[in-house]
């Protein structure tokens, strides 16, 4: 397993598509979890879908989570991405109780499920601004499955300008850089 992560327009999502492609060059399974409200977000969906054009991605729209998906374990998958999930779960009416912990039950079983999983994540938690209660909310459960990710991924990497700092593991020597 592998979490990158990194801030908006650092390049993280090309990286982590590059290592998708690194650790399986035939088909893998991209889990789309960006709701298409509104024009910038039609924008950003375009763009990655162009993006990843050609690359032997099956995507799975999966805004809403990650049961039930038609996951085999030859499966490389990429989670595009966390933030995304933990606020359509979050901010949903039919939020769960302990929407955290359904989250990072999803998020396990789906590792077990699956070859290679490559979850991409925001790093949205350094400005030091104060945010309201719900915001504060968001921020704290993504924050806690981005460390619990971190501890059980195999390899963590922070996307800065486009180029991966290694916080945890090898990346794969044919990965681009």
């Amino acid at each position: 397993m592998a979490l990158v992560t990194g801030g908006s327009g650092s390049g993280k999502s090309a990286w982590a598509e590059g290592l998708s492609c690194t650790l399986c060059p035939g088909p893998k399974r991209y889990l789309a979890t960006m709701r298409p409200f509104g024009e910038e977000a039609q924008r950003r969906i375009a763009r990655h879908r162009a993006m990843r054009a050609h690359k032997g991605f099956d995507t799975l729209e999966c805004p809403d989570g990650l049961d039930g998906l038609p996951i085999s374990p030859s499966d490389t998958v990429l989670l595009e991405d966390l933030s995304n999930l933990v606020a359509n779960r979050l901010f949903s009416p039919q939020c769960p109780e302990h929407c955290g912990d359904v989250l990072w039950a999803e998020l396990s079983a789906l590792a077990d499920r699956c070859t290679h999983l490559v979850v991409v994540s925001n790093e949205i938690t350094s400005d030091g601004i104060e945010y309201d209660p719900s915001t504060q909310a968001f921020l704290a459960l993504l924050g806690e499955l981005d460390r619990k990710l971190a501890r059980r991924a195999d390899l963590v990497v922070e996307v800065v300008c486009g180029l991966p700092l290694v916080l945890k593991g090898e990346i794969p020597c044919s990965t681009p850089s």
